[in-house]
């Protein structure tokens, strides 16, 4: 395995690292705040809208994220490769100047996802595919560039595991407040053909706002001087990916661990209405179970010091997995459910925010092995990851509602609601289970490696 890295694709550090002030760590988080408030409604209200709203059947739907989120996985690589042989244009940087274009467009597009024409059942699917598979690429054109934006600002160890931490609070906070407002505020519309698109064009007013703050007071210290010498192909694509063995398992972990926080997120308000027989209980719910996620992420830089990343990841899968299990088991109630499911959120926040700075060390860990630095690239093939487990949890949701008898907006049969229960809870103890034992026998690019492999960089 090559290590050398060539002279023209030189990076400029300081020699001493420049640490990051707690305003642009704040900041940063505002990015994934912002994202959220666009990004976190299609995962949590979309199935809803196709099913109930614009009367598309539950398998149907399902399919409809399937292949546009495995379109939009397709595209990744593509637009991640077309940002990083982009020139660098001064003091904006090289990602910072998308978030702004990209959150606007983004914006659009969330609120067009949940407008349902008056035709027919085809041509509601028609306009579903086709919004969904554009909206796919505006959030690569958006995501893309934040992600990267956070191996560029620092080398530092400690500075990236803070980043990762206020991402995942900006993040969870996004998460928590859409989940506790925007069905009250929806159901008080009396059609609400006409609630959703207004709510959701509220929502991305504050979606837009983050990624401006976060725009306005980050910084790029991480800087390519050059374009990669390699010519852009599909062949560079893949063998960024081939000759990176930590992207390599990071991606095979991300497919089982987001899929299974994607179900939990989009099944619960079917609980919360048919289970528990009131849908605007998953907005006190999601309060609870959401809410105390934040002690994960609070834990996190403390457990990642004491364990390293690798450890503390596989930790916190132990722990949803068990919480899950048990919620499973015993019969249901609102109180003990939200409380075991308060516990596996808090343990499953734990690897959703360490992914961020292992995909950071991962570009790092590219550029030592190939010599060339390629963050969106990199990124976005972690990416279609995360694009491809989200396909496979709406695929599966709307197949999972389908199979267990699901009919929309009538009273559940016993089979139906314990298959809610069970998609809710038993498919993500075992899809974490398989991330768990991933991430525990395949990834080997521990915190000291990463350290050496830095050293090493600015040694070059």
């Amino acid at each position: 395995m090559s290590t050398v890295l060539a002279p023209e694709v030189a990076v400029k550090t300081e020699e001493k690292i420049e640490k990051l002030t707690l305003k642009e760590k704040v900041s940063y988080g505002f990015g994934d705040f912002g994202n959220g408030f666009m990004f976190d409604l299609g995962q949590l209200y979309l199935l809803k809208f196709l099913t109930d709203v614009a009367g598309i059947p539950a398998a149907a739907a399902g399919t409809i994220f399937l292949v546009s989120k495995l379109f939009a996985a397709i595209m990744d690589p593509i637009v991640g490769s077309s940002i990083d042989y982009r020139k660098n244009i001064g003091k904006r940087g090289k990602f910072r100047p998308y978030l702004l274009i990209g959150s606007l467009a983004l914006a659009i597009f969330t609120v067009l996802l949940f407008i349902s024409p008056e035709v027919s059942t085809t041509g509601k699917l028609v306009y579903a595919y086709g919004l969904y598979m554009i909206w796919g690429i505006a959030y690569s054109f958006t995501n893309i560039p934040y992600g990267s934006l956070g191996a560029a600002m620092t080398q530092d160890a400690e500075d990236r595991t803070s980043l990762a931490t206020y991402r995942q609070i900006g993040s969870l906070g996004a998460l928590l407040i859409t989940s506790v407002i925007v069905m009250p505020i929806i159901v008080k519309f009396e059609n609400p053909k006409v609630g959703y698109p207004v709510v959701m064009g509220i929502m991305c007013i504050v979606g837009i706002i983050g990624f401006y703050i976060c725009y306005r007071n980050t910084k790029e210290r991480v800087v390519v001087k050059e374009a990669p010498k390699e010519k852009l192909s599909f062949m560079s694509i893949i063998r960024t990916f081939a000759t990176n063995k930590p992207l390599l398992t990071l991606v095979l972990m991300t497919i089982f661990s987001i899929s299974a926080y994607n179900i939990k997120s989009a099944l619960l308000i079917y609980f919360a209405q048919y289970n528990l027989g009131n849908v605007t209980l998953v907005a006190n719910m999601s309060f609870v179970i959401i809410g105390s996620s934040f002690l994960g992420v609070i834990l996190m830089p403390k457990l990642v010091k004491k364990f390293g990343k690798k450890h503390t990841a596989m930790i916190g899968f132990g722990i949803c997995i068990v919480a899950d299990l048990i919620n499973f088991l015993i019969p249901t109630n609102i109180y003990s459910f939200t409380m075991l499911s308060a516990i596996a959120f808090i343990g499953i926040s734990i690897p959703n925010g360490i992914t961020w700075a292992l995909v950071s060390d991962i570009i790092d860990y590219g550029e030592w092995v190939s010599g060339e630095r390629k963050e969106a690239t990199t990124y976005s093939l972690f990416n279609f990851s995360r694009k491809l487990a989200q396909s496979l949890a709406g695929f599966l949701s709307g197949l999972g509602l389908s199979l267990i008898g699901y009919v929309p907006n009538v009273a559940q049969t016993a089979g139906t609601l314990l298959g809610i229960k069970g998609l809710l809870t038993l498919y993500p103890a075992i899809a974490l289970t398989i991330a768990m034992l991933v991430i525990g026998i395949m990834y080997k690019l521990t915190d000291d490696k990463h350290a050496e492999i830095i050293q090493d960089l600015k040694t070059r």
